[in-house]
């Protein structure tokens, strides 16, 4: 929801193997117990660390291994396998936000690389693919650093409905359809630029807003009011009453223009005014109810920026 929404210590043990002096073999004459330099010195220091480590013992276990620490109990290294390593099991665990965030990191760069190419005959594509590690990568950041109770692996909004999951293949697939069968279609103009300026818009509204409502910000519609919720009428929501949703309506607009997708269009159009519209109307009732009439009257001075939702 845009503006509602919103050690252990373990003491390790340092060991040391170590050969008494009466086992070492002779390397050269005997040397006095008085510490003197260089490998006498040396010599004297490791003999009195090995004494008083079997003096503090108490036992005759003779295991000829100096201990650093009061205990004396060397840690046991417990065996790994490389199924401890649980990858893609939906859980927020640091090795599925190191893949995820490495995948999306190498998205974004192997495309913009890509798109930037000389002689490449198709940018929007790849800047396309840029757009969603870009996305993806901020929905998650966002909720880190604000709302970090409510941080789940699916934070990243990858499998955010199975709706997103097939427009996003439906774009992609309708690109590469028309890019074979009609490549005049896929040339790099004006409506593309347009496009990518859309994109870069709803992105930054988007990101703005989460940024803006911090901890009031959830990816999911809050049924009840909790204590850290306040209204957010300052910044961008001074302007946009639902500046999260403006942007991501305008972002993925945007991303089928650029790619120039004609059926995504349309199609991207009509379901996002659906969803939009349903989706506004029920969640301004329960900031109705939340808020009362301050927002009422927030209602009345702001609009949405969506064409047909007021």
């Amino acid at each position: 929801m845009a503006h509602s929404q919103d050690t252990t210590h373990e003491e390790t043990s340092t060991t040391s193997s170590f050969t008494p002096p009466s086992t070492r073999p002779s390397m050269g004459p005997p040397t006095s117990t008085t510490p003197g330099t260089g490998a006498q010195a040396r010599s004297h220091l490791l003999n009195t660390a090995y004494n008083n480590a079997n003096s503090n013992n108490g036992d005759d276990d003779n295991d000829n291994t100096i201990y650093y620490n009061s205990s004396r109990r060397p840690v046991t290294p417990v065996p790994v396998s490389i199924t401890d390593f649980r990858l893609f099991d939906g859980e927020n665990s640091p090795q599925n936000i190191a893949v995820y965030g490495f995948g999306l990191g190498a998205l974004f760069g192997g495309s913009v690389i890509l798109a930037t190419m000389v002689g490449t005959s198709i940018p929007q594509f790849w800047l396309f693919l840029a757009a969603l590690g870009v996305f993806h990568s901020l929905e998650y950041i966002a909720i880190a650093l604000f709302n970090p109770t409510k941080l789940k692996l699916d934070s990243f909004l990858l499998n955010h409905s199975p709706e997103y999951t097939a427009a996003t293949a439906a774009g992609i697939t309708e690109f590469l359809i028309e890019l074979y069968f009609f490549p005049q279609l896929k040339s790099w103009g004006l409506l593309n630029k347009i496009g990518l300026v859309m994109v870069i818009i709803g992105q930054a509204a988007r990101t703005l807003a989460m940024f803006s409502a911090k901890s009031n910000f959830s990816h999911h519609v809050e049924f009840y009011k909790e204590e850290h919720h306040v209204l957010v009428t300052d910044g961008i929501y001074s302007l946009l009453r639902h500046p999260s949703y403006f942007g991501f309506y305008y972002w993925a607009l945007g991303s089928q223009l650029m790619m120039m997708n004609p059926v995504c269009i349309v199609g991207f159009a009509g379901a996002l005014h659906h969803f939009f519209s349903e989706r506004i109307q029920y969640e301004e009732q329960c900031l109705v109810r939340f808020f009362g009439q301050s927002y009422r009257d927030y209602q009345a001075r702001t609009h949405t920026g969506l064409p047909l939702i007021k």
